[in-house]
């Protein structure tokens, strides 16, 4: 079995591979077929997420993309069991095409250290895939539209638990539209394509840069994020 050929070239393909690229085993010990199994399903999701990109390029009549100089799609562990949705990308992530980026992304850094979890180990992506003008919130409708894409993307990477960042990501991925302060800190789920998924919504690093006086709010929910991930058993 060989792996499959990526063109290097390719940028659009190279930022998905920098750190998931499969490996060559030459042993004349028995193959471990788990590792290509494993191997396979990263490149089936590298594919994916292509497909997704191109046709979040495609959209038609959106001022969310007219004024945006890149699309952000994610970053991290395209297999990790942690999926984390934050709300919109900023000058920084639109600058280096990755997200949480800045104090923003030190922040989030030391929030997940604070349970155990490297950064590099979860995956990271955005609700809205490009930076809205004047950094101005979705609205409802733009959050409808791109809720679509942004089910797609939960769906490719599989996740074990959610953790939605901000009331945008909460809105784009549930339809709540109510204040974070009543739905944060409580386990909800939700079922894409037949799978259910539990999902916990919490404020985002930028949201808590702004009002340090909540950090004690998110310390209670990533302690919650903790206690899940025991209960699920999930290794990462």
């Amino acid at each position: 079995m060989t792996k499959r050929s990526l063109n290097q070239n390719d940028k659009k393909v190279n930022k998905f591979i920098e750190t998931i690229e499969p490996e060559y085993i030459f042993d004349n010990k028995p193959i471990n077929r788990f590792k290509f199994v494993k191997n396979e399903n990263i490149i089936d999701k590298i594919d994916r997420l292509l497909v997704l990109e191109k046709n979040i390029t495609s959209i038609q009549d959106c001022n969310l993309k007219k004024d945006s100089r890149s699309l952000i799609m994610g970053n991290g562990e395209i297999n990790s069991p942690i999926m984390i949705i934050g709300e919109t990308p900023g000058e920084l992530e639109e600058k280096s095409g990755k997200p949480f980026q800045g104090d923003v992304g030190i922040l989030l850094e030391k929030m997940l250290t604070a349970i155990n979890i490297k950064k590099e180990r979860v995956y990271l992506t955005y609700s809205i895939n490009f930076r809205p003008p004047e950094d101005r919130k979705p609205t409802s409708q733009e959050m409808r539209r791109y809720s679509v894409f942004l089910k797609e993307h939960i769906s490719i990477i599989d996740p074990k638990i959610l953790i939605l960042m901000g009331s945008t990501a909460m809105e784009t991925v549930t339809g709540l539209n109510t204040k974070i302060s009543n739905e944060r800190g409580q386990w909800k789920e939700i079922i894409i394509k037949n799978k259910t998924i539990p999902l916990l919504i919490t404020y985002s690093p930028s949201y808590l840069i702004r009002f340090s006086e909540n950090k004690k709010y998110s310390w209670e929910d990533l302690k919650k994020i903790k206690q899940k991930i025991s209960d699920l058993n999930i290794k990462i």
